[in-house]
């Protein structure tokens, strides 16, 4: 006899940030609510991504802060060290503190939590075997995916056996290698890149294009580069894996190179993108349909294939942020109850924590031209920047992109000390639909980094804004 289903007005199956969100709010509201999470309570952000990232990230900056002491008059009896066990705690007292949050926050609420693997087996229907090894059938009136992506692995010859820490493995923070290779150059690789140098590993960064970050503008991630040197970065661009190669009992790994040579360390990170969770999540059985990539197909309204059938976050091909998902959480939460919201034409910003960090949003210079804007550029070095001088951190540049004819700022790369914050002013001034001299002309808080904004917009002239 086949299972009944247990009919609820929400069914969300993965518990990310859009998914938790969206369960948790629906629960107050009074709906019926099933979530299912399969292993992480909180999402991925706050086991293995931003948020034990980050707080690594800061870690290594205060090994900068403690190194430079001596600069800013302060005096330390000895040479700062990392002590890996104080690294783990500190990272999982971060973590566990937040996983235990949501654990209270998810029963407060008044929804189901479900920890379990969820298989579709009829349409808004999943089966769901629980971590207890029992089995439940939930159907919804309305379904959410919010099954999030893992780390892509590279399909290349000894890579398998190889034992090679990911994105999220080597956040266990087991050891400190002496040298750490780094297979990609995109945001988490460079983020890992310099966090771990600081640290005072030797790192390689084997990137196949000809730039890191190549999503940038050259110029901005030949700065990025230069910083990552500067740290004792060993950065390769334009170099292709073919094979990887670990010695036995854990010996040293040898990444091959295209042109035949090999480069040696004693772990290898492969930071090559993540990959979706849907291969057996059973979507077929639900009627929903997938992009080429894996991804599960929606429109702007975050709508699949199948009715009353949603997905959002990572899994549905949303930019991989924790606050793009937040917003496809408030698109979701509209569309369910009634109102009217899209993804289309949202300004989603988002900062590279190298140390200093790269901040970005909107459009760079390259793709502005290309879609055939005519475009005045601003730039200015951090140095120039008064807060920069008196915290003794002028490393950096600045550079917005602006429409020559409307005067309208179409995006901004600010690599600098605390770029993540200021950054919002920027987004907040496209957002509403601001020119370039009102926030040139601003009257900022001296001595603040946001106040480089007067400075950069001021290279642009004294114009005033076009009518």
């Amino acid at each position: 006899m086949a299972d009944v289903p247990e009919d609820v007005d929400l069914l969300v199956v993965g518990g990310g940030k859009a998914g938790k969100s969206l369960a948790m709010d629906r629960a107050k509201a009074g709906w019926s609510v099933v979530m299912v999470e399969r292993d992480k309570i909180g999402g991925t952000c706050i086991n293995v991504a931003c948020i034990p990232t980050k707080s690594l990230v800061e870690s290594a900056r205060t090994m900068v802060v403690a190194r430079d002491a001596d600069v800013m008059g302060v005096e330390l009896d000895s040479e700062p060290m990392v002590s890996l066990a104080a690294l783990r705690r500190h990272k999982e007292s971060v973590v566990g503190g937040m996983v235990d949050a949501h654990r209270t926050l998810f029963t407060d609420s008044g929804m189901d939590f479900v920890m379990g693997t969820a298989r579709f087996v009829a349409p808004r229907t999943v089966r769901i075997t629980t971590q207890d090894g029992g089995t439940r059938t939930v159907r919804g009136k309305d379904v959410v995916v919010n099954a999030g992506t893992t780390p892509a692995v590279p399909d290349l010859p000894g890579v398998a056996e190889s034992e090679v820490w990911t994105s999220e493995t080597i956040l266990r923070l087991e050891r400190l290698p002496r040298t750490l290779l780094i297979l990609g150059g995109g945001y988490v690789g460079c983020e890992f890149a310099s966090m771990f140098a600081l640290f005072g590993t030797r790192v390689v960064l084997l990137q196949g294009s000809g730039q890191v970050l190549p999503r940038e503008d050259a110029d901005i991630a030949g700065a990025v580069s230069e910083i990552l040197v500067d740290q004792g970065v060993d950065v390769r661009t334009g170099v292709r894996a073919t094979a990887v190669r670990r010695e036995p009992s854990h010996g040293p790994v040898s990444v091959t190179l295209e042109d035949g040579s090999s480069v040696t360390g004693d772990e290898l990170l492969v930071a090559t993108g993540r990959t979706p969770v849907t291969a057996d999540l059973g979507l077929d059985a639900a009627g929903v349909e997938l992009t080429a990539r894996g991804f599960v197909q929606v429109d702007d309204h975050l709508r699949t294939s199948a009715e009353h059938v949603w997905a959002a976050g990572d899994v549905a091909g949303s930019p991989q942020f924790t606050h793009a998902s937040w917003n496809d959480f408030r698109i979701l939460r509209a569309n369910l109850t009634g109102r009217d919201a899209s993804t289309a034409g949202r300004l989603v910003p988002y900062t590279v924590f190298v140390t200093p960090e790269l901040a970005r949003v909107g459009l760079t210079e390259a793709e502005a031209r290309a879609a055939g804007h005519q475009v005045t550029v601003a730039k200015i070095p951090v140095s120039a920047i008064p807060r920069a001088k008196t915290i003794h951190d002028r490393i950096g540049v600045w550079k917005a992109v602006v429409d020559a004819e409307t005067d309208q700022i179409l995006g901004a790369a600010l690599l600098g000390h605390n770029a993540g914050e200021v950054i919002s002013a920027v987004q907040l001034a496209m957002l509403g639909g601001l020119p370039y001299q009102t926030v040139r002309d601003a009257v900022l808080t001296h001595p603040t980094m946001a106040e480089g904004l007067n400075l950069l917009f001021d290279t642009l002239g004294d114009e005033p804004h076009h009518p």
